[in-house]
């Protein structure tokens, strides 16, 4: 079971992007988005750059340990 991933979702509340938003800047859908912060998704590296970009982070800062 993967971790819950508060830092994508507090850095998504920052750029004040609703999940569905998000999911149509990165190409996922919304069930994909919600599943990665309640942390039943691992996503693919390529889909973790997709949403570093989309929130202006790095991988470190939303996917990185704590």
């Amino acid at each position: 079971m993967w971790l819950k991933n508060i830092k994508m979702k507090l850095a998504r509340v920052e750029k004040d992007l609703s999940q569905q938003k998000l999911a149509e800047i990165i190409g996922a859908s919304r069930q994909t988005v919600g599943m990665i912060e309640s942390g039943n998704y691992n996503p693919t590296i390529k889909l973790c750059l997709a949403i570093c970009k989309a929130l202006g982070k790095t991988l470190n800062d939303v996917f990185g340990e704590e």
